[in-house]
């Protein structure tokens, strides 16, 4: 709440210490009685209670197309505090580009509050009175407020807008496009029935994260309304409203008191705090525990230690700001039974700032494998922003084990690299780079030929050389007009002649895929290019063993999303190889070089758009591969079988993943039967597309399968459910993981706070395993039978076609 002088008392909903700030955003249908482009400046006032308070602001705009755009921040003297109900902002437009004195353009006022006592935020539209300057009296004469009974379709369509930025109003993409093409054409039409339309300036008010209200010492100022019989909703001011209540917090610290000695120690949980404590330990690790959850825990803690799944709840049990409690607590961690990796990696996410629990979670994450590492390296880097120094031990654990293992050392480096960009972290990762170049600069070779550490750090910064050379090979090849052939003949020739250096290399680089891999040189007439917008390279590089590796090159795309969805199929395919699953996945190797530039692993496919209008058929296409007269529908068991667990493995992964924009395109298919997906830009439930189906299972992938009634139809979906139970075991593994990516800058993770909660609804860890089948045989069912997911590929097929 805010009020002025010693007349009001503060509830505090918002910082009213701050500096009253706002930004000019732009001014529209200025006109100028000269013939050059007006040149303008706005001035503002405050004004309280009708009297002017403090010094006038002045800013100069710039003119840009129709509108001034000026996006221009201006703060005043003034806080929050000193303002009163009455408080207005009072702007006037100047025109100043005859040289001379300068002319009103027009002014406009508005109040900092509404009828209700609510301080205004966000974007608002003010109606410039022509030729009148800003008048800050009560009653103004040059109020910015439309009236009522002149407002048209245009006001009240920059009300809903308003409306949808302050998240009012559900975000839905496919629909907003629509809505605000439509808006805009509604605009343009009103603004042509309207010859003589009012200048106006818009700008926005500062806005929080709660109301900011008005209320005046002792009773609420702004009293609700009276209680009637009719169905009006009153609205009725709490200012304790998501406070501590101090009975409460001075009862738990008593009793935490009381309860911090040897008196714990013996107590053991009767049968029903035993169900309920098995309840809270079962808890996904979204979950925020209640204050009497987190009281059971503390008071059962040494009878819980022999329980290792309950740490994590035990620690966000503990009051961190109470250094006896904080002390003792850090005293049982280490005795506690030790932790498994996926509860370490809870422990290094950013609701942990205690170093000795951080500490605690890497010496577990010691314990692990190189090949068990590298599945979590990508979340650790990530986790490096959360630590308390520069030089934490879970940095010095990454490089230490990068010393040992040249693929944890490249894959560490290059995602460190990539995040150099983000200002706020930058110096962070400096540190730790710098940390892994000298450490592996001090290595000293060994007698069996082992390189040394200055020749292994070499092979790594020579890939960096790789990638700024195909970037210039890119940026040559796009400057071709003209087909996709002219461009395949531009690279070809740059490799041959400019780059011919690239051809042979002086020394192996190692693959920024595969850094075992050794790289000797690009085969010119084997390397191609992709046609799309972004023309991606297809380069073939021949190796020191004698093969060849087929590598994507693509600049202007961010690729860290494809990178995370990629990482997490290939844990999922190694957790389900754990329990003997093999559903034949393809997780290709991706990697980030940059926030928009990357590398992919190419793997010989064909779409199924392709294979459909080559074929007609995915059985026709298997048939040309893998013919058997005797097997099922003329192709191989073999061949059939790993299409059948292929479509089920992915089936089952996107759906987790809520991966979007399915269409038959971006699904692949190898000769040998094995069926994948590419092209992940939309995940956790964002899709372009209308009505998506839980997942994609088009029905020419169940026609393959020989129809919905065949027996192998019945195989794909018991290998469904059996792999989506397999993985709901591991879903607490799973949710820390992309918890660990949420301030990692990639779009659909950090643009959505609930993503975590997405993700989670999608394991149902509500269901017992045999009701997780029925669900899933259900969302099977679903998806064959969905109408509207065939009329979009329909047209999308339209669309490629007259591309």
């Amino acid at each position: 709440m805010v009020g002025g002088g010693n007349e009001f008392r503060f509830f505090l909903s918002c910082d009213i210490s701050l500096p009253l700030a706002f930004r000019v955003l732009h001014a529209e249908h200025i006109l100028s009685t000269h013939q050059k482009v007006p040149e303008l400046f706005v001035e503002c006032k405050l004004y309280i209670d009708g009297i002017l308070f403090g010094l006038p602001v002045k800013t100069r705009l710039e003119h840009s197309g129709p509108k001034y755009l000026w996006n221009e921040l201006i703060t005043l003297s003034t806080k929050y505090r000193d303002l009163t109900s009455l408080s207005q902002l009072a702007f006037t437009v100047w025109d100043v580009s005859s040289g001379e004195d300068p002319e009103i353009v027009g002014g406009a006022t508005i109040f900092l509050f509404n009828s209700k006592r609510q301080l205004k935020t966000g974007r608002q539209k003010l109606r410039l009175w022509p030729k009148k300057e800003a008048d800050g009296g009560v009653p103004t004469t040059t109020p910015g407020k439309v009236p009522k009974n002149e407002r048209g379709e245009i006001e009240r369509l920059e009300r809903l807008v308003n409306k949808y930025e302050r998240g009012q109003i559900q975000h839905v993409d496919w629909l907003d496009r629509l809505a605000f093409s439509a808006m805009d054409k509604a605009k343009e039409k009103e603004c042509e029935r309207k010859a003589n339309l009012y200048p106006s300036l818009v700008v926005d008010l500062c806005s929080f994260e709660h109301r900011v209200v008005f209320q005046e010492s002792g009773t609420n100022f702004y009293a609700p309304a009276p209680v009637s019989l009719s169905n009006e909703l009153v609205t009725v001011w709490d200012p304790e409203l998501g406070r501590t209540n101090p009975s409460e917090h001075k009862q738990l610290k008593l009793a935490r008191s009381l309860t911090r000695g040897i008196v714990d120690r013996d107590l053991k949980p009767s049968s029903n705090e035993r169900k309920l404590l098995q309840t809270i330990i079962k808890f996904p690790p979204t979950r925020t525990l209640e204050v009497d959850e987190k009281q059971l825990v503390w008071k059962f803690r040494f009878s819980l230690m022999s329980e290792k799944k309950a740490l994590t709840k035990f620690v966000r049990s503990v009051d961190w700001s109470d250094n006896q409690e904080a002390k003792q607590a850090v005293e049982l961690i280490g005795k506690w039974e030790m932790i498994d990796v996926a509860d370490a990696l809870e422990l290094l996410s950013p609701d942990f700032e205690s170093d000795e629990v951080r500490g605690y979670a890497v010496s577990v994450l010691e314990r692990a494998d190189d090949e068990e590492l590298q599945c979590y390296l990508l979340q650790l880097v990530q986790a490096l922003r959360f630590e308390r120094s520069d030089k934490s031990r879970l940095a010095l654990f990454l490089v230490n084990r990068a010393l040992s293992n040249i693929e944890i050392a490249s894959f560490l480096r290059w995602y460190i690299l990539v995040e150099l960009h983000s200002p706020a972290y930058a110096r962070r990762y400096y540190g730790t780079y710098d940390m892994l170049e000298n450490s592996m600069m001090k290595l000293v070779g060994r007698e069996d030929g082992d390189e040394d550490g200055f020749r292994l750090w070499q092979s790594l910064t020579r890939q960096t050389d790789l990638t700024a050379q195909l970037c210039s090979i890119m940026k040559d090849v796009r400057n071709v007009r003209g087909s996709a052939q002219k461009k395949i003949e531009k690279l070809r020739q740059l490799l041959s002649g400019v780059f011919s250096e690239l051809t042979n290399f002086d020394e192996p680089i190692r693959s920024p895929l595969a850094p075992t891999l050794l790289l000797t040189g690009v085969v010119p007439q084997e390397s191609s290019i992709f046609k799309s917008a972004l023309n991606p390279l297809r380069l073939t590089f021949k190796t020191a063993n004698g093969g060849t590796s087929k590598i994507i090159y693509k600049k202007g795309d961010d690729l860290r999303q494809d990178q995370l969805v990629i990482q997490t199929v290939s844990l999922m395919d190694r957790l389900l190889k754990l329990e003997n699953l093999d559903l034949h996945l393809t997780p290709y190797r991706v990697l980030a070089t940059g926030q928009d530039e990357g590398m992919l692993e190419f793997i010989p496919s064909s779409s199924l758009a392709q294979i459909l209008s080559e074929h007609r058929s995915i059985t026709s296409y298997l048939q040309k591969f893998h013919p058997d007269e005797d097997g099922p529908f003329g192709i191989t068991a073999q061949c059939l079988e790993t299409f059948i667990k292929s479509c089920a493995g992915y089936s089952v992964i996107t759906y987790i993943l809520g991966v979007g924009d399915r269409h038959l395109d971006n699904l692949l298919l190898t000769d040998d039967g094995r069926l994948f997906h590419v092209d992940f830009a939309f995940i956790l439930g964002r899709d372009p597309k209308p009505f998506p189906p839980p997942m994609k299972l088009c029905k020419e992938m169940v026609e393959a399968m020989g129809g919905a009634e065949s027996q192998y139809y019945t195989r794909f979906k018991s290998y469904c459910c059996e792999a989506y139970n397999i993985l709901r075991k591991s879903s607490s593994l799973i949710l820390n993981l992309f918890k660990l990516m949420e301030r990692s800058g990639i779009p659909d993770i950090s643009a959505d706070e609930s993503g975590g909660l997405k993700l989670q609804e999608k394991f149902r860890l509500d269901l017992d395993d045999e009701e997780a089948i029925h669900f899933f045989q259900d969302l099977i069912n679903e998806s064959v039978s969905a109408l509207f997911p065939q009329m979009v590929e329909t047209i999308h097929r339209w669309a490629q076609y007259w591309r």
